[in-house]
Formats: structure tokens, sequence, C-alpha cells
């Protein structure tokens, strides 16, 4: 075998190694009983260990060194290898270990707390957390702490690149926000039971609808949806509550869009670092085109408006118009994952801007709550009520994804740029969702976007689907137009 047979072999058992890893993850988050935390922690914890050392093996710099790719995706997953090796050289395998030891216990640490409303109960765990995570910021860093966790779920962005894009969406957010809520015309607001069951039927008609494949998925139930897997086992989760029906429906489908973005890539690049999404940004690009430009379109409200008669009866809204406005209905709300459009990215911010100060030394897991809160009252014009409404209702922080809740908006901006581009190259799209079917929408997404996993760089893997280069109008637009509709602006 030449150097480049050699290092991709050695690379696809380290991939498969990795996705054994993730599906201890969903298992914690799924089916895992509560009194294995510690055991799983070990479990986690030596995995790791194992992948760390297969990622700083001596022999993948010489292999790097001798080999010659036979062609473009060779070259880029060259590109990748080399890239991944010389962030993990730079972390020892303690730490390494260590990191995935505690963010494996504190994750359930976080759901007691959040569940009993006991933010002294997750503190300690977050504060050492944090430190890990600093720790680690300082091992990869060439300048800003931040900017190097970042550049782990999206290679190449800086936060100085994120704030000016936060600066190009906040004026005219804000400000469609304001006149929305102070708009005359106000969807209702829906008071009805949606039996749990029925809720988890429709969940699973409409991640059909949106192409997920079942033979290589499956949807359970979990604390806060996620999506987990690549390749031919990709899974989702979602959550229920019995009075609103939409969390279940649109936390579905948005994990959809990032399960049909695993599943969409091109098999050949299954265990190789072409095999899954190229970064956290453009797959929030999928979940939230799938959710949002789709999902809450008029075209599929619609349509989801009789299944929704179908299966409940009459729960108040008979009118497809009416329903629409009220799936998309603006509120002043204190949960991200069950925000509206205009919301969403004010959410985003917040937690951007906590999280730099967080590794930056300039506060402190102590004074979280309190930041969190005054922020929120300056952003939204009240403090959350409970902790579970406040800093408590995220994952994130207690695995030490500190860097990846800005890819969410990132997601969003990418989003709408590629939702201009499909409706001009697929102009039949809406008569088809009014139908059901979203897959000329997912085809033409799937074609230019999805089957070519990590191949290119993150920008220029929207740019090229889309025809130019990402910007904020696109999106900006598209919610202007809509809402305005909506509320008579």
């Amino acid at each position: 075998m030449n150097a480049f047979a050699e290092l991709m072999a050695f690379q696809r058992e380290t991939e498969a190694l990795a996705s054994v890893a993730g599906r201890l993850g969903w298992d914690q988050e799924t089916m895992m009983p509560r009194g294995a935390a510690e055991q799983r922690a070990e479990e986690s914890a030596a995995l790791e260990a194992v992948l760390h050392a297969r990622r700083t093996d001596p022999r993948l710099g010489d292999w790097l060194a001798r080999a010659n790719a036979p062609d473009a995706a060779g070259e880029r997953a060259l590109d990748l290898i080399a890239r991944s090796y010389n962030r993990n050289t730079r972390i020892p395998a303690r730490l390494a270990a260590e990191l995935a030891r505690l963010t494996s216990l504190a994750q359930g640490i976080w759901a007691e707390a959040r569940a009993n409303e006991a933010p002294a109960d997750f503190l300690p765990t977050l504060t050492e957390v944090l430190a890990l995570k600093r720790e680690e910021a300082a091992c990869l860093a060439e300048g800003n702490l931040y900017d190097a966790l970042l550049d782990d779920y999206e290679p190449g962005m800086t936060s100085a690149e994120i704030s000016a894009m936060f600066e190009a969406l906040r004026p005219r957010l804000v400000a469609l926000r304001e006149a929305v809520l102070g708009a005359d015309r106000q969807p209702a607001e829906i008071s009805h039971i949606f039996p749990e069951n029925a809720q988890l039927r429709l969940a699973k008609i409409c991640a059909t609808a949106f192409g997920y494949d079942w033979t290589r998925g499956r949807l359970d139930m979990a604390v806060h949806p996620f999506s987990s897997g690549s390749g031919h086992d990709v899974r989702i989760t979602t959550r229920i509550s019995e009075t609103d029906p939409f969390n279940c429906i649109y936390s579905t489908i948005h994990e959809v869009g990032h399960a049909c973005y695993e599943q969409g890539i091109d098999p050949d690049y299954l265990f190789t670092p072409l095999g899954a999404g190229v970064s956290m940004g453009v797959h929030e690009s999928q979940s939230r085109i799938y959710e949002n430009q789709l999902g809450r379109s008029a075209a599929f409200t619609g349509w989801l408006h009789t299944r929704m008669v179908e299966m409940f009866g009459d729960f108040g809204v008979s009118d497809p118009q009416a329903f629409h406005a009220i799936v998309n209905r603006v509120s002043d709300g204190f949960i991200r994952t069950e925000s509206d459009e205009l919301s969403y990215n004010l959410h985003v911010m917040l937690r951007f801007d906590l999280e730099r100060d967080l590794i930056a030394g300039t506060l402190e897991a102590a004074d979280l709550e309190e930041a969190w809160n005054a922020r929120f009252a300056t952003d939204f014009g009240r403090a959350p009520e409970r902790p579970s409404q406040g800093f408590l209702q995220d994952v994130h922080w207690s695995v030490g994804l500190f860097g990846y809740f800005p890819t969410y908006s990132l997601g969003n901006l990418y989003a709408g740029c590629l939702n201009k581009a499909l409706r001009a190259a697929v102009p039949h799209v809406d008569a088809a969702l009014a139908q059901g079917d979203a897959s000329p929408a997912t085809g033409w997404l799937r074609e230019n976007l999805q089957r070519h996993g990590g191949l290119r760089q993150p920008r220029e893997t929207i740019e090229t689907a889309c025809g130019f280069a990402p910007t904020a109008e696109p999106l900006l637009d598209y919610l202007e137009q809509k809402f305005s509709a909506i509320y008579g602006l």
C-alpha cells in the first residue's frame, strides 16, 4: 500500500470509532438508565483516549508528508486530516480524556438541575467544564481564545466576522420585531390538548414528507432535541408538550434537516473526513430551511392544517390562513428552541456575547445567571421567571460546546441565501409543498449541497450551491416580506 492508501485505511478505523462514540452520546440522552451516568463517563473517557491517540499518532505526520492524493476529493481529505492532526497534537491526552469524562457527567447533572430548577446543583460542574475549555482554547489559540473554539464548529470563521454579521442582522430584525409585536393584527393562541401519541404519529408523517429515510434512522424522545450519526445510521429526537403541538412538529422537521444532510452525503465518503457535514453553520442551514422557509411556508402549513384536523378533530382553527399565522406567531417567550424566526437570532446573540466573556474570563460561572437575566431583560423586556427559562435551558455549555451557538444564526443567514437560490431554480416548490411533497426542494438541496459532505470549505459550500456569496440580505428580505403579510404591516 502507498502512503495515501495506508493513511485512508487508518482514518477509516478512526472514523468508525468516532461513530461509536457518537452512539454512546445518543444512548446517554435517550435510553441510558440514570444510574449509569458515572460508568458512562468512564466509558466515554476511555474511548476518547483511544481516539485522541489515533488522531495524534506520529504515523499520521509521516503519511501526510508522503501521501499523494489521486483526485480533488483525496486532496481535500488530506487537508482535513492534517487540520485534525495539527489541532489534536496540541491537546494533551490527559485533557482530552478529562473533558470527555466530565462533560459526560455534566450532561446528567445539568438535566437534573434543569428539572429541579436548581442552578446551584450545576454551577460547580459548569465551573470545572469552563476551566477545561479555557485550557483547551489556550492549547489551540494563536490569538483569540474564543476563536480557537469557534474554529471547531465553523472552520475559518472568527468572532469578529460573527460580530459583523450580527451587526448587519440586528437593526432590521429589531425594527421588524417591534413593528410585529405592536401590530393591530395578532394571531390567536391555540387552547387545546393534543395527545402525545397522535403528535408522535404526525411528527413521523412530517419527517417522511421531508425525505427522512426510516431504514437508516429512528425517532426517540430527549430533553433537548438533537440529531446524531452519519451515513447509514442517522437518528433524530424530539420532545412533546400536549398543549403545544408545534414544539414537537417543528423540532422534528428541524432535526430531519440535519439528518437528511447526513443521509444525503455521497456514500463513497463514508468513514472518510468528507463523510459528514462540513460545519455546524452549513448543517444549521439545512435544519433551518427545512423548518422555516419550507416547513412554516403558507403552502406547507395549509397541508399540515388538514392533517391536524384529521388527527385531532376541531382544535379551534378552521381557516388555513389563520393557521399559517398561528404557526408563525411572534412572541416574547423565553425558550430559544421554541422561538419564532424574528426572535431566534436575538437569543443566539445573547449566548454568543456571554460565552465569549466566559472563555475570556471576564464572566465567571457563578455570575452567569445574573448576567443572563439582565441581558435578557434588555433584549426582550422581561427577565426569565425561573432558571429553566434562562441559562439552564440549553444543554450546550454542560457538554463543553463553547463556540457552537453563533453557528445557529450563521445557519439562518445561509438558509436565507439557499432559499433564494432554490426558489429561482425550482419555481414549483410551493405547489408541491401544498401537497405535502417537499421532494422538489429537498432534492435540490441534496444535489447542490448535501451530497458533497465535507468536499468544500463551509463558505464555498454555500456559495457554490447558491451561485453568489452569502450575505444577510436574502434572510432579512424574506422575513420582512413574510411577516409584513402575516401582520398587515
